[in-house]
């Protein structure tokens, strides 16, 4: 005859305290003091009782999942911010999924029935170019789960949301660049449409304005946050006569691609042209030469949407649009050197 499972009386026998402040202890610990909320732990881990998560959110009527929109699942930029949202929803009994927003399959009515209470209890989104009519659905009100933005935001700051300081972080590549004597600065932009871009650029040219230079037309490239992209953008770049001597690609990837091409072209960085990055993805410290760049905190990014998330799916009320904005910080590494050196 098999064992009965643990249960909650056990615990509560056990810590000497009521069912009721178990229950508080493991499902909302802050509620409960530091010392008991120990107790209770204590008693739990002896009588090996574990929380029924199922029958826990039926009685909420919660799903106990939380879905994550991607714009890119390749791309190595998410991977630390989808670490930090884990962890922190994982401390609160959530599970994620994670959803491509950009495949072929997947489209706007598919993400749109991500939007029903009965799919997930919340949403985080790290795709500010969602199509209207998921934005539409998702601020309707109508049982909707409550959405943040992660990184990316939509115009006008329709929904709450966690980022980091996307214009300073261009001011502080021209800065740098500008420090060290170049004064034909190139840039390399993101997608048009994408709030990122602008805000980067916008950056850049305040930059450019602070310190009494111009960004010539021919020294603008276009580019997509992509590793091709700043390869177009090399080509671009050797066949120019009066080339750039620094130049500021809006994400790592770029910078990454535009150094790879000029050295198949014998072109060195950063002894012929310095170049900055934004984003510090893990590689590029080890790229060769290392990368100066612009590092998001990106674990911490993805922990502070967790929370921000958890805040408005436990609020008995709703909550106000709110914007957390995280500083950058410039990372010299070895593609920008001084242009005497």
């Amino acid at each position: 005859m098999e064992p009965k499972a643990p249960r909650i009386t056990d615990v509560a026998r056990l810590a000497g305290v009521s069912t009721a402040t178990v229950s508080r202890a493991l499902s909302r610990p802050e509620t409960v003091a530091e010392s008991t909320r120990n107790m209770v732990l204590a008693a739990a881990e002896q009588t090996g009782y574990r929380v029924n998560l199922s029958a826990r959110n039926l009685r909420r009527q919660r799903t106990g999942a939380i879905v994550i929109l991607v714009p890119n699942l390749g791309n190595p930029f998410f991977s630390e911010i989808l670490a930090g949202i884990e962890t922190a929803l994982s401390h609160a009994d959530f599970n994620m999924l994670v959803v491509d927003t950009r495949q072929a399959y997947m489209k706007p009515q598919l993400v749109s029935e991500y939007l029903h209470a009965t799919r997930a209890d919340g949403i985080i989104a790290l795709d500010g170019s969602l199509p209207d009519e998921v934005l539409t659905a998702a601020s309707s009100g109508a049982g909707a789960p409550p959405l943040i933005f992660a990184c990316e935001w939509t115009p006008h700051d329709r929904f709450s949301s966690v980022r980091v300081n996307n214009a300073r972080g261009g001011e502080m590549a021209i800065s740098h660049l500008a420090g060290l004597g170049h004064r034909r600065i190139g840039m390399i932009s993101g997608p048009p449409d994408n709030v990122l871009t602008g805000a980067r650029t916008r950056g850049a040219l305040e930059g450019f304005a602070t310190l009494g230079l111009e960004l010539e037309a021919a020294h603008r490239f276009p580019g997509d946050f992509s590793l091709e992209a700043g390869a177009r953008a090399g080509l671009s770049w050797l066949a120019l006569k009066d080339r750039p001597t620094a130049m500021f690609c809006q994400s790592d990837q770029m910078a990454f691609g535009f150094i790879s091409e000029l050295a198949r072209h014998g072109v060195s960085v950063p002894a012929d042209v310095s170049v900055v990055g934004f984003d510090d993805i893990n590689i590029a410290r080890r790229f060769i030469p290392a990368l100066t760049t612009l590092r998001q905190p990106r674990t911490w990014l993805g922990v502070s949407a967790a929370e921000l998330l958890i805040s408005h799916i436990q609020a008995t009320s709703s909550l106000p649009i709110e914007t957390k904005v995280l500083e950058v910080d410039l990372m010299v590494r070895d593609s920008t050197r001084a242009i005497n050196a």
